[in-house]
């Protein structure tokens, strides 16, 4: 359980800040920049669902959000060698099953695409796009991370299908597509 009974430290002040384990690293080292980024697309699905109440899948956008807060715990929190199972919150397989599932269920609503989608339609379907391109970000952070320190690979998984899952979801918000804006390449080449 956490218990916060003071909201600042002034620990940060020179630019550091305290892992989940207790190492003090600066605030831009990736594992910081990962999680934090992890976090800004918590907010955005927060937004979204507080602009779009009925923004389709929202009981599972909260289970998301919560989700979302298992990732930043488990990205907190460097795996040490030899972790025991069970000893540290940890991203596993059946959370990203579960965005399996529901992108599957949800795809099936749609037909095939035929050109890129530019983002926009509904006002839903413009702040799925948005989460889906901050979870993009998250998710290219969190291989930056895994260049130079280990991670645990369920995260990345997590966050690639999040982003497909936002992705079709967008598409349900139009309309169930009907209203996506395709791409038109070259549409506006010739000036007139």
């Amino acid at each position: 359980m956490v218990f916060l009974s003071r909201i600042y430290t002034k620990s940060g002040d020179g630019g550091e800040t305290g892992l989940g384990d207790g190492t003090r690293v600066r605030k831009d080292s990736p594992r910081v920049t990962a999680y934090g980024e992890v976090d800004e697309l918590n907010s955005t699905l927060g937004l979204l669902l507080a602009y779009c109440p009925d923004c389709p899948e929202a009981e599972l956008l909260r289970v998301i959000q919560n989700d979302l807060f298992d990732v930043g715990a488990d990205l907190c929190v460097p795996p040490p060698e030899n972790e025991g199972e069970g000893h540290v919150l940890r991203i596993v397989a059946a959370q990203y099953e579960r965005l399996e599932k529901a992108i599957d269920r949800l795809n099936e609503k749609l037909e095939p695409l035929r050109s890129f989608i530019l983002p926009g339609g509904t006002p839903a379907s413009a702040w799925l796009h948005l989460a889906r391109t901050v979870c993009r970000r998250a998710e290219r952070a969190v291989v930056t991370l895994m260049h130079s320190e280990k991670v645990n690979p369920h995260v990345l998984i997590y966050l690639n299908r999040l982003s497909d899952f936002l992705f079709v979801l967008a598409r349900i918000a139009n309309h169930n597509g009907t209203a996506d804006v395709l791409w038109t390449p070259g549409a506006h080449r010739v000036s007139t």
